[in-house]
């Protein structure tokens, strides 16, 4: 592994105090703070999730952070803290995989650790280590985290903390420099600016290691930053929720296994088909149609139709899927100006909604397009009819595939998501970015929604000026859809709206 993947693994895996794990000289100071603890930072059920990029890749890991419960753990009063950490898409598939667990207990009193897990899981096996901290006033990664937070953090002051690991004790200094306001992809955020540092250490402090928490009694970690010779590390706050909290019986042991989540640009549960076609968890169902009319500019008769349709939950090449099929035309008026008539087939994975399987037949104008791709998610590859290869990163949607998973998404504003899809035989980025909820008018109906931009990352990866509004509500069905082009706004609204709740 270059020196820059290895830095990229250490500033990853610590979660939010990114200079904790780098090796630095142990020192013989004890400096620890007295201050009073904040209990803020520590209520039950707040859990924040993350999303990290590195250098161009805008997802490159996902962070989560969880006050998991109150009660007797190990005997003894304590508080439970969880984090969890997983690289993603093409930074898991070729340069780093990680995924790991941390759970760590502390004193409610003091915020001091008495216990802490760490579960590495592995592609062939899982590794899980316990430590003992017997009230020693060091803290460990994840309870350092929530200390500094439970910290004053006066302008002009620094705070120090004992931070145990790998048997070693480091001694840490948080320098709060400023105040700044700072814009996330969940809003605006009135930030006091630390320095995080390493005494006698200037190569660990030449990473300018920066954490902005929120100036208020929480100090959310809203952003975190990094310099490495390769590029950038930033961890953006992509969620701050709070969750009902489960009390634990008396005696609880460690968590072996804590709940897994997806990455926070997916956020997908699990379908499983019932009888009456019915995908728990997902907004649609097996035999949901959604028909839709495009009208061009001012033109008031449609120009073209457009029908979505979930056809069935079976067995195909040898897959358990969905089929996912999207027929488009245009109408009899046009036809005679242009010709269209479009199909795709999508089949793609019930639990991920990744496609597996593609086949498209379309036709436009004099152009003639017929193509199957077969897509390998787990090695991330996609090989069409003709034996041409295509590079994918792993977690990469087709068109239509896109349109279902868009539903799937938390949308309130401004909620922020982001997938990879394969546009003409190559891989972009989309950013579904929610701008704001408004109602809109679709034949006779006023109906609540949630209006979403559409843009990727290429160079005017906003030429088309791409818009979508998805109906709020838990259908979350896709109401209209709008672009910009040649001929002017180009919009598709749905024309039956399905009379009973998908």
């Amino acid at each position: 592994m270059s020196q820059s993947l290895k830095l990229f693994a250490i500033c990853t895996s610590s979660l939010l105090l990114l200079l904790l794990v780098i090796p630095a000289s142990p020192q013989n100071k004890s400096d620890e703070t007295s201050v009073q603890l904040s209990p803020a930072p520590y209520r039950l059920g707040e859990r924040l999730t993350y999303n990290v990029s590195f250098s161009n890749i805008i997802s490159a890991a996902h962070v989560e952070l969880q006050v998991v419960a109150r009660g007797p753990f190990f005997g003894r009063d304590g508080l439970q803290l969880r984090g969890h950490v997983e690289t993603t898409g093409i930074v898991n598939a070729a340069l780093l995989a990680m995924d790991n667990d941390y759970v760590t207990y502390v004193d409610p009193e003091t915020g001091l650790p008495y216990r802490s897990q760490q579960i590495v899981h592995g592609p062939l096996r899982t590794s899980d280590t316990s430590n003992n901290f017997n009230s020693s006033g060091s803290y460990d990664l994840l309870s350092a985290v929530y200390r500094f937070r439970a910290m004053p953090l006066n302008e002009g002051y620094s705070y120090y903390l004992s931070v145990r690991e790998n048997n070693e004790e480091y001694q840490t200094e948080l320098r709060v420099t400023d105040r700044r306001q700072v814009k996330t992809s969940v809003g605006s955020f009135n930030t006091l600016v630390t320095e995080v540092r390493s005494k006698n250490n200037p190569r660990v402090n030449g990473y300018n290691l920066r954490i902005y928490f929120s100036d208020d009694e929480r100090h959310i970690p809203v952003l975190i930053t990094a310099r490495l010779s390769a590029g950038e590390i930033r961890a953006e706050l992509a969620g701050s929720e709070f969750v009902t909290p489960v009390a634990p019986p008396p005696g609880t042991p460690l968590i072996a296994n804590p709940q897994r989540t997806q990455p926070i640009t997916s956020e997908l549960p699990v379908g499983h088909a019932a009888d009456n076609g019915a995908l728990e968890g997902l907004p649609f169902k097996v035999g949901e149609q959604l028909n839709y009319e495009i009208y061009v500019a001012s033109v008031a008769v449609p120009a073209g139709t457009a029908t979505y349709q979930v056809r069935s939950h079976s067995r195909y090449f040898d897959h358990d899927g969905l089929m996912f099929t999207v027929s488009a035309q245009t109408t009899p008026a046009l036809q005679r100006l242009f010709f269209a008539n479009d199909q795709i087939s999508s089949y793609v994975d019930p639990k991920t909604l990744l496609p597996f399987r593609t086949e498209m037949n379309l036709t436009e104008g004099s152009r003639r397009i017929i193509q199957t791709l077969t897509l390998n998610q787990d090695y991330g590859s996609v090989t069409t009819d003709k034996g041409l290869k295509i590079e994918i990163p792993i977690g990469t949607h087709d068109l239509l595939s896109a349109f279902y998973v868009l539903r799937t998404f938390r949308l309130a504003p401004p909620k922020r998501n982001a997938i990879s899809i394969l546009v003409n035989n190559r891989p972009r980025t989309l950013i579904v970015t929610s701008l704001k909820r408004e109602s809109i008018q679709l034949g006779s109906q006023t109906i609540p929604s949630i209006q979403v931009s559409l843009t990727t990352d290429d160079p005017q990866g906003d030429k088309y000026v791409l818009r979508a509004w998805i109906s709020d509500d838990e259908r979350r069905l896709p109401l209209r859809i709008a672009a910009m082009t040649k001929l002017g706004v180009l919009r598709a609204d749905l024309a039956i709206l399905p009379l009973v709740a998908q």
